[in-house]
């Protein structure tokens, strides 16, 4: 008998699937485009980051975190500043502009995850939360690249 990994797998397209319908009616409109949101999230949770932290943070070579990074700066989603631990490196951390957008994108997510939602009771949210939650820090620990949590 196949293990139900394959239904994961396929659920798990479609989540992905719906999560980019749902950012590409958004972007450049009134929402961040994806690759910003995730930026900004990470810098948002672990504070003022270099180029070199995100680039070991994401996996991503650091000509992609780059292009990244300025398209943000160009936007006014983050800014440059001297590394607070008196590093030679500069490092990014938001702006206040980049971090009104980040909680109004945050805000659209949970309300739609509520909407979708409204029929489930809190104790199956928290629970689908946990497999979710359970889910990613398996991935990072097998990665290598644990996401600091709120």
């Amino acid at each position: 008998m196949a293990r139900p990994t394959r239904d994961v797998e396929y659920e798990q397209m479609l989540l992905c699937r719906h999560a980019l319908v749902r950012h590409r009616r958004v972007w450049y409109e009134d929402g961040l485009e994806r690759s910003a949101y995730v930026l900004l999230s990470r810098i948002g949770v672990q504070g003022p980051m270099s180029i070199s932290e995100l680039s070991d943070a994401f996996g991503l070579d650091a000509s992609t975190l780059n292009r990244q990074t300025r398209a943000a700066m160009r936007s006014g989603l983050v800014d440059r500043i001297p590394d607070p631990g008196g590093g030679m490196a500069r490092k990014f951390r938001l702006t206040d502009r980049g971090a009104r957008l980040l909680d109004e994108e945050r805000a659209r997510g949970v309300e739609g995850l509520d909407r979708v939602t409204a029929a489930w009771s809190d104790d199956d949210i928290a629970g689908f939360a946990a497999c979710l939650r359970r889910f990613n820090t398996d991935i990072e620990r097998l990665g290598g690249r644990p996401w600091p949590r709120p």
